[in-house]
């Protein structure tokens, strides 16, 4: 179960969501992208939140924008983790509505939420999920998260 599923509401996300992706295909871990709306496509919504578990996925990134019920819906009805990504849309209230709709879920539906447009860090945290049962991911974690220290230290070195 290392392939990991990312879904937004609508191919406007995709320049949002896209940084989830680029960071998962430098892990080599591969990606299903796929386009849900919990709105316009709620049959494909159920079918993906049943289902996604046996197709390998591991864990499941939902993008979406305004109302943002897809990270919600999805984590309702699987079994995988699921992290959401508000997405700041154009029918948005500067995100904010976004971010509420996926951070406050009730009690036993959980949804790890990332920062609004923070698609990259829902990235990194899928592959730390699965990293945690696959030694060769969490060494790239591990290698990744020393590149960051050293980058700092390079930039120190030029003040």
């Amino acid at each position: 179960m290392n392939k990991v599923g990312i879904i937004m509401g609508s191919k406007s996300d995709l320049p949002v969501m896209q940084d989830a992706i680029d960071i998962l295909k430098d892990f080599n871990i591969e990606v299903e992208v796929d386009i849900v709306s919990a709105h316009r496509t709620p049959e494909k919504l159920f079918d993906y939140g049943k289902n996604a578990h046996t197709r390998g996925i591991g864990v499941i990134i939902a993008g979406a924008g305004g109302a943002a019920h897809l990270p919600g819906m999805i984590a309702s009805l699987s079994p995988l983790p699921v992290i959401g990504v508000p997405v700041k849309s154009s029918n948005s209230i500067d995100g904010w509505d976004s971010v509420l709709s996926i951070l406050q879920m009730p009690g036993g539906v959980p949804v790890a939420t990332v920062a609004l447009n923070g698609a990259k860090n829902a990235g990194i945290l899928a592959a730390q999920i699965i990293g945690s049962a696959d030694e060769v991911v969490l060494n790239k974690i591990i290698d990744y998260k020393e590149s960051l220290k050293q980058k700092v230290y390079e930039s120190a070195k030029g003040l």
